[in-house]
């Protein structure tokens, strides 16, 4: 049950949010919505303000300008409610590299209040989600990067969140943990009803169905089902659509 009167609220709402630095305006008047058990993409090219979009959703920066809830709740009036219900994972690399891969689980746990049992338990209920449960002793530093991001998805899971944000999660990684890891968030969509509002300016992780969010210069230029965008925009593909709403596109997105 929400704040906004139950299952009705959007699993995350941004409303007219902007933000500055300094003289430098990053996000003019931001409006956009996550609905619950979907998968949204965040589509923009580097710059565009998606991770300062993040940084306000996750209370990294205080929101001044606009209102952002999770499930009804008000970030900066219910922070507690809001976080509790929020899954993060981060584009930079958030393992401290020294602890092992469970100490790194159940140190986060405890953050979440989880008693020591029951965080262990879940550790490792998570970590066999993501096929990483016989690295559980290693110390973080010894994972390849996809291992260290499908840990990171496991312990932003840890609290069961009903909503989770993943700013650029694929960046660095090869074509096979990129896949590895796309494809367990969109089981966690369509098995678990989980919400995903997954941040990227790569095209080929959209598929047709998902919701859309283009985020251009600090604005929201469009949104809708992926298809949908296409067809009002009169282009023939996802690919078009967004270079007519951006203008050209580098050769990473493009590909």
């Amino acid at each position: 049950m929400s704040a906004a009167g139950g299952a009705a609220a959007p699993a995350l709402l941004v409303e007219n949010v902007s933000h500055s630095y300094g003289s430098r305006q990053a996000l003019a008047e931001v409006t956009l919505r996550v609905a619950p058990g979907r998968f949204t993409a965040l589509l923009g090219l580097n710059g565009a303000g998606k991770t300062t979009l993040f940084s306000l959703i996750t209370r990294l920066f205080d929101t001044r300008h606009g209102r952002i809830s999770v499930e009804g709740y008000d970030i900066a009036r219910a922070p507690g409610e809001a976080l509790r219900r929020l899954g993060v994972v981060f584009q930079a690399r958030t393992l401290d590299l020294d602890l092992t891969v469970m100490q790194n689980l159940q140190y986060h746990a405890a953050l979440h209040g989880i008693g020591r049992g029951e965080a262990r338990a879940r550790a490792r209920d998570v970590l066999r989600e993501v096929d990483l449960l016989d690295r559980a002793r290693d110390a973080a530093r010894r994972l390849s990067g996809g291992q260290m991001r499908r840990v990171e998805i496991a312990r932003a899971l840890l609290h069961h969140p009903h909503l989770l944000v993943l700013d650029e999660p694929t960046v660095g990684l090869d074509v096979a943990s990129k896949s590895v890891i796309l494809a367990h968030v969109r089981r966690l969509v369509a098995e678990r009803g989980v919400a995903v509002l997954w941040a990227t300016h790569l095209l080929d992780e959209i598929a047709p169905s998902d919701d859309v969010v283009v985020l251009h210069r600090g604005r929201v230029v469009a949104a809708g089902d992926a298809a949908a965008l296409v067809t009002q925009s009169g282009e023939a593909d996802l690919r078009a659509a967004f270079s007519a709403l951006t203008g050209p596109l580098p050769a990473e997105a493009a590909a």
